[in-house]
């Protein structure tokens, strides 16, 4: 598997307001059939406009306003919010300040629809077949220093290498075992992309084994099958625990 960075101008939120017209200006000339194109979160929603003024808002208001549940600041030793935004564990609802040069940047209004459409632009740009597209973020992982990128989106290949019922080297069928193909893929371009002033935004993945591409967008039905309901999840009996606040996205 090959992973190339791909550098970019300083996105400024307000000013660069077209994903395509970035995807034009720093992609290669060519994208080699049966690739993924990593795309942080954060570039999608400066060039979508999902963005706040520092100091027309308040923080914790727009934690509130955007996730599904929410620990206050003192809950955490940190002062940070924890939150559940979109069926995903996360720190302030996804709300950054870092490389937003003076703006909140908000997580993407819709990634799955921005998945979609920047697979379908450049599938017809590029002329391909297969092409996959992921949109991704940082996360935490409980007892472990530091940050790993998570997919919040994708689109163009199927997410999961199920081997449930399959044997393991002994002929013992797995019981539980699938590998997040997205999440995994985006943990290693994370890798290249950074979470500091790198400014490389995107990255391009080549030569992928186990990847099954798929010629239509992820139904609904495929992106229901990757979530877990809280009461299903295996650290449910930690986080049903936790004294959430309900937020007010659905």
């Amino acid at each position: 598997m090959q992973i190339t960075g791909l550098k970019t101008d300083k996105l400024v939120p307000l000013q660069d307001t077209d994903i395509f017209a970035v995807l034009d200006k720093f992609l290669p000339k060519i994208i080699k059939e049966a690739s993924i194109l990593a795309v942080t979160s954060k570039i999608i929603s400066i060039t979508e406009g999902s963005v706040v003024k520092m100091e027309d808002s308040a923080k914790d208001e727009l934690i509130k306003q955007h996730s599904q549940y929410f620990l206050p600041r003192k809950a955490n030793p940190y002062n940070v919010s924890l939150t559940i935004t979109q069926n995903n564990l996360s720190a302030s609802a996804g709300i950054d300040e870092s490389n937003g040069n003076g703006f909140y940047i908000l997580w993407p209004k819709d990634p799955q629809s921005s998945a979609n459409s920047i697979r379908a632009y450049l599938r017809k740009k590029f002329n391909l077949k297969n092409l996959g597209v992921m949109i991704t973020d940082s996360k935490t992982t409980p007892f472990r220093w530091g940050v790993t990128s998570m997919a919040i989106a994708y689109s163009g290949f199927k997410p999961l290498l199920d081997y449930i019922g399959k044997p393991d080297l002994f002929g013992r069928p797995f019981q539980f075992e699938k590998l997040s193909l997205i999440d995994s893929l985006s943990s290693a371009a994370g890798v290249v992309m950074g979470e500091g002033s790198e400014q490389t935004p995107l990255a391009l993945i080549e030569d992928i084994k186990n990847i099954e591409f798929q010629d239509s967008d992820p139904t609904q039905k495929e992106l229901d099958s990757l979530k877990i309901t809280l009461e299903e999840d295996l650290y449910s009996p930690l986080l049903t625990k936790a004294h959430w606040q309900k937020g007010d996205k659905n």
